[in-house]
């Protein structure tokens, strides 16, 4: 039986990519940091403490796992300290790539990117071989993530056994985290705390079902080849189409307004003065709406073509999350 090491796994993504392992009749290893919240993690997981920013702790971990899940990333589009966001998703990287090459049990590595690597697409459907234009960053965690991702091509490119992928805004029923990006927005909506759409609806994003990128990234591992790169994306939609959805699928009223993007980019501005006063990080700031001002459309038809990845349409997956929201109390309609 393969051993299989995840990073990552108290997070969202990290947590439902262990059940599935385990389910599947895999054995799981799991790397947390002493601090981390356990409660996403199954049992029986075999649990190692360390952090993937401390090349010291990996090894142990490592030690006779035949497949790694680099899942761990700092999700967060502001952080008071960015440099944060550069030690996790980048220095964490080259840290398992160290330790890929120096335990020399792992037969594959499974990275998981984000589809914010490679950057806006602006007006067009793009797949993997869109190469980030780098003229402007929205946010430190994309900045992060190319830097990564560089890192992470340049290593599969010498030989590394690994499998590049690119999730989009993934969503679905789970912790209500900064990675989790589409029901806090829900939450917000339905709570009235966003009384209105954001904009005008010119944005547009991927979405990607949890659990749909989580067999994704299982697909990669028994599919999946050495220097591959693959798009776990879905849908493109706009979050004002999300609303419209919402509303259809609960019976109750679409939003009645649009809200300005730079009346909501003040607003983050004071929650940024509100988090440096608190330390508790802000639902919207300023990086926020830079996002919003684009377009991250992308296609997935090489995972759907190599891997089988077959992604579940948005009205299916709110359907799921609106009746999970509601299950615990999050939202009522």
């Amino acid at each position: 039986m393969k051993k299989i090491l995840v990073t990552g796994a108290s997070g969202y993504l990290g947590g439902r990519l262990c059940s599935a392992l385990l389910r599947q009749g895999y054995s799981v290893r799991v790397l947390v940091r002493p601090t981390s919240d356990l409660s996403a993690i199954p049992t029986p997981s075999e649990t190692f403490y360390g952090d993937i920013t401390d090349y010291a702790s990996l090894l142990p971990a490592f030690a006779g796992c035949s497949v790694v899940f680099h899942v761990a990333a700092l999700v967060e589009p502001w952080l008071p300290d960015p440099s944060k966001l550069f030690s996790v998703n980048v220095g964490g990287l080259k840290n398992v790539l160290r330790a890929l090459k120096d335990t020399k049990t792992v037969e594959k590595l499974i990275y998981t990117s984000s589809f914010f690597a490679l950057g806006p697409t602006d007006g067009a459907i793009a797949d993997e071989n869109q190469v980030h234009h780098e003229k402007f960053f929205c946010t430190e965690y994309e900045k992060s993530k190319l830097a990564a991702d560089k890192i992470a091509k340049e290593a599969a490119s010498e030989g590394a056994p690994m499998v590049l992928l690119y999730p989009g805004v993934i969503y679905g029923p789970g912790k209500v985290t900064a990675g989790n990006v589409l029901a806090r927005m829900i939450i917000e909506r339905f709570n009235w705390r966003l009384p209105g759409y954001i904009g005008k609806g010119n944005d547009g994003f991927s979405f990607s079902h949890v659990d749909d990128v989580v067999e994704g990234h299982i697909a990669a591992m028994e599919k999946g080849k050495p220097g591959s790169r693959y798009l776990l994306t879905g849908e493109n939609a706009s979050f004002k189409h999300v609303f419209d959805l919402a509303a259809a699928i609960t019976d109750t009223r679409k939003p009645i307004l649009s809200i300005p993007l730079w009346m909501i980019e003040a607003y983050g501005w004071l929650m940024v003065l509100f988090s440096r006063i608190t330390g508790k990080l802000p639902l919207i700031s300023p990086p926020t709406l830079h996002v919003l001002r684009h377009k991250w459309e992308y296609s997935c038809a090489k995972a759907e073509e190599e891997l089988d990845y077959r992604p579940r349409s948005l009205k299916e997956g709110l359907a799921e999350v609106l009746l999970w929201l509601k299950n615990e109390c999050f939202i009522t309609y």
